[in-house]
């Protein structure tokens, strides 16, 4: 077929992009811009690229159009297309018709953890032979590229129910809104048989403004595994708790980690943290109480032995891998882009890129940098820029995220046109964070940041960038600026 995809330069879309030219499919796309990543690896993957939102990208008439969710009802070209009739669908209803059929679908769901869970258990199936399909948001090391059409095995492997050749797929399920023409969130349209629920915070806000409408969406998610399928659920999590006992009729695993508060559940996966240092965590893990030796993953902090458990879990129980197959895949691990990434160590300053924009997500973050990196000043460099995160909701909660962090530089909010009320008061939480007893300032400029650091940094000291977004180009800035500063 000839698809065409609107507004494709999103990590998501141009995924798609990606896999439906791997399932030989003749794909365009257009978008305002396609700047790195993205816009090369869409060039480099054969699709055709289109600047801008025109009708005339619609000529030669495409066999389908899928409509990415940032369109608004007046895209000029989403309208074309909708108004002109032709055939059209959005992100879910492409990956239902062309990934999925076929697959047992393994949907990785929460407010944080998506991607790493995601890539994690897409390479624990992999490194057990299962070769699984995938879509991930992010950019997981461990593969070449973030999606890969499943690949059915003709005969199951040694002991294997006939069943077993029907290979996984592993996606991530985001609770965003399908389209401005499906309102539903995505992860209710991927019908998982298997279904990671890792966490669930209020977040999304333009589109769930209140906890209720947030909430809701996970039980209906839950919901959707059917009797015969499995979910893997983060018992340290009251509201993932209530969610899964409220809607849940599939088989629940529960996992945990030891000392945490379950909640009235008992957690059949659990994990004992034991040694953090720069080349990851060590954890004890105990299957049903009973202990199951000692595990590594290649990434620090305590929410990523969570991570873990979860992607082992549902791998283990959900797809009848062997424990044993998976705990050197674990170990082997690479993590994903932008999720604890160390970007450069100009002069001995270690730099490192993460997606952390939600409290929850900054604090652990933090606290994970904190057990790697044990010597030396920690700067945290923070923009808020998601919906959620630009907005005075979580004021108080930001003020105590940053405890693990010697230095905090608060860049100016990454989206306009929020009155005074309702945004974020950056110079408030610096204000904040200094009557805390932290070194704390509040920026109007993208700039000015990379000239304090350049200045203040010193050799052992680690520069953790916190954003969902591209950050103004501060991570090419700032290891230019460091590596001319001690050049």
């Amino acid at each position: 077929m000839r698809i065409h995809i609107v507004a494709v330069s999103g990590t998501g879309m141009g995924s798609l992009a990606g896999l439906l030219g791997e399932l030989g499919h003749q794909v365009s796309g257009s978008d305002v811009a396609f700047d790195p990543p993205m816009g090369p690896l869409l060039e480099s993957w054969g699709v055709h690229c289109l600047r801008g939102f025109d009708p005339a990208h619609l000529d030669p008439r495409p066999d389908l159009v899928v409509i990415g969710n940032v369109c608004r009802k007046d895209n000029p070209e989403a309208r074309a297309a909708i108004d002109g009739g032709l055939p059209y669908t959005h992100i879910a209803g492409a990956l239902q018709r062309f990934a999925l059929e076929g697959t047992r679908p393994l949907v990785v769901a929460g407010t944080h953890g998506k991607t790493t869970t995601t890539s994690l258990a897409a390479w624990l199936l992999e490194g057990a032979g299962r070769e699984p399909g995938f879509l991930v948001g992010g950019v997981p090391s461990n593969f070449e590229r973030s999606f890969r059409a499943a690949r059915r095995r003709k005969l199951p492997l040694a002991g294997d129910a006939p069943s077993a050749t029907t290979p996984p797929f592993v996606l991530e399920g985001d609770e965003y809104d399908t389209a401005f023409f499906e309102k539903s969130a995505k992860f209710l349209h991927y019908r998982a048989e298997v279904a990671i629920v890792t966490s669930i915070e209020h977040d999304h806000v333009d589109i769930y403004p209140s906890w209720d409408s947030y909430a809701d969406a996970f039980r209906k998610f839950v919901a959707t595994v059917p009797e015969s399928g499995l979910v893997v659920a983060n018992a340290a999590d009251p509201a993932v708790v209530e969610a899964v006992q409220a809607s849940a009729r599939a088989d629940v695993a529960w996992y945990a980690l030891e000392g945490q508060e379950t909640h009235g559940v008992a957690p059949r996966w659990l994990g004992a943290p034991a040694l953090t240092d720069r080349r990851g965590t060590a954890f004890d893990l105990y299957l049903g109480g009973v202990a199951a030796g000692r595990l590594v993953v290649p990434l620090g902090g305590r929410h990523n032995v969570a991570n873990a458990l979860a992607a082992l879990a549902a791998t283990v129980e959900g797809y009848g891998v062997k424990l044993r197959e998976v705990m050197k895949p674990l170990a082997e691990f690479r993590g994903v882009r932008r999720r604890q990434e160390v970007v450069g160590e100009p002069g001995g300053v270690v730099v490192i890129d993460d997606f952390a924009h939600h409290p929850t997500a900054v604090r652990e973050t933090l606290a994970a940098l904190r057990a790697r990196f044990a010597e030396g000043r920690l700067f945290a460099v923070f923009e808020p820029r998601s919906a959620t995160a630009c907005r005075a909701m979580h004021q108080a909660e930001y003020a105590r995220s940053f405890g693990d962090a010697d230095v905090i530089l608060l860049a100016p909010l990454g989206r306009a046109g929020l009155s005074e009320s309702e945004r974020l008061d950056t110079a408030r939480l610096s204000e904040d964070l200094t009557r805390l007893g932290k070194k704390a300032r509040a920026f109007d400029a993208i700039d000015p940041i990379v000239s304090e650091l350049s200045a203040e940094a010193r050799p052992g000291d680690v520069i953790a960038l916190l954003s969902n977004g591209a950050f103004g180009g501060i991570r090419e800035k700032l290891l230019r600026a460091l590596g001319t500063a001690r050049s």
